[in-house]
Formats: structure tokens, sequence, C-alpha cells
């Protein structure tokens, strides 16, 4: 179709390719502080990745409109593929915070992420800035360029990639996800699950003292303190999710 057009010797198609395939990234991979930039800045940074990467823009032509549709949603999956495997390290912290969060009484205290502006309870807010710090410091943010970069050579746009493969990838960073985000709330919740009973046993022995009335506050400081105590234990959770990534990217060629 548009082989005898003034397309056929301009790369106006690759350029196309590669700009989804960054957006789809872009919208996948949590970039701590992304969510807050207005959409036209996202999209202005999406377009100004694209054009540096001009010598390695693809020459393939769809045959039509159908195809360039197809090339385009493999395009925005293969992006969003990318950055789903990066992301879950990123949600490892968040999913144990929320396991907790109901257990430990936080989650009567709502605050405003800054990232999605929407109500969240005061632990996974404080899991969201931590993680968002340890995403530099566990080396995500240079994976996932590395992994955009590799992605060009290893599998260039408008070419056939193995579905399988990348399934396989995101299934397992989403076990690691669930694995090593009960690893860091179970502790804090069976701790918090034997003050209810310890309470519950000293109330019925001795009804006057009526301890169930302390279980909140008593709960929410254990809660800290365990939290505390489980600082160092939160930072090799993050960087044993982020190998997980790093390690299913190298896996797909991308590492």
């Amino acid at each position: 179709m548009w082989a005898e057009t003034p397309f056929a010797g301009i790369p106006v198609f690759g350029f196309l390719l590669v700009l989804v395939r960054v957006a789809g990234l872009m919208v996948a991979v949590p970039v701590p502080g992304a969510g807050m930039l207005a959409g036209p800045a996202r999209a202005l940074f999406a377009l100004a990745i694209a054009v540096s990467l001009a010598p390695l823009w693809p020459q393939a032509v769809p045959e039509g409109i159908g195809e360039l549709a197809l090339w385009m949603g493999t395009e925005a999956a293969f992006g969003l593929g990318v950055g789903l495997v990066l992301g879950f390290a990123v949600e490892t912290l968040l999913f144990g915070a929320q396991s907790m969060a109901l257990q430990a009484g936080f989650s009567y205290a709502s605050m405003i992420d800054p990232n999605s502006q929407a109500n969240s309870s005061v632990l996974q807010l404080l899991a969201q800035l931590t993680a968002n710090l340890l995403f530099f410091a566990s080396g995500l943010d240079h994976a996932a360029v590395r992994a955009f970069a590799r992605s060009l050579a290893a599998f260039p746009p408008g070419s056939r990639w193995e579905g399988q493969s990348w399934m396989e990838a995101v299934a397992a960073g989403g076990t690691a996800m669930t694995e090593l985000g009960l690893r860091l709330a179970l502790p804090v919740v069976g701790l918090l699950l034997l003050t209810d009973v310890t309470l519950a046993l000293a109330s019925r022995i001795q009804g006057q003292l009526q301890l169930l009335a302390m279980a909140f506050p008593l709960k929410m400081l254990i809660a800290l303190a365990a939290l505390a105590a489980l600082a160092p234990v939160t930072v090799w959770i993050h960087r044993a999710a982020a190998r997980v990534a790093i390690e299913s990217l190298r896996r797909l060629g991308l590492g």
C-alpha cells in the first residue's frame, strides 16, 4: 500500500513504532515523580527519546493500515511488558505495606499519594517513598534504559517476538512480588495477631481492666517498632525483587 508512496524512502513508520514502544515503557515503568508530570510534558519526553534513537529506526514498511495497527499494538505490548517486569520490583514494598496496614490500624489514616493523586494509607505512602529511593539505589533505572536500548537490536520494531517467554517473565515478577511482600508483612502481622490474642486473654481473665480499649494505640506502636527493626530487611527485600526483574530481562536478552 505504502511501498509506492513517498513514505517508502522515509522511516516514518519506524519512528512511529519506536515512539509507541517508548510510550508503553514509560506508562508501565514506575519512574519516581513521573506521575506528577503533566501529560504534554510526558508526551514530549517520549517524543524526544524516540527522536534521539533515529539511527535505530527500522526501515520496515507495512503493507496496509491493518498491518500497521497490528505492529503498533505489538510494540505497545512490548513496552508494557518491560515496564511490568520492572514495576513488580517496586510494587513489592507497596504490597507488603498494604498487607499489614489493616492489621496495624493505619488504614484508618489516609494521605494523598503524590504519584497517583489518590488516597493511600500512611504505610503505603511510606512504602512508596522508600521504593522511590531504592529504585535508583538498586539500579532499576539503569536496567530500564539498558533493556530498552538492547530491545531495539534484539527485537526490532515490526518483527515477531515470542510471547510465551514474556508471559513467563511477567509471571515470575508477580510471583516474586507476592512472595517477598508477604515475607516483609507476615512477621508484623503475626506479632499484631499475638498482641490481639494476649489482650483478649487478659481481658477474659480480668474483665475490669478493659484492655481491649488499648489495642488500637498499642498495635500502632508495636507496628512502628517492628517496622523500625525490619528496616534493613526492607532494603534486602527490594534488592531481591530487583534481582528477579533484572534476571528476567537478562534471560530475554535485554539485561
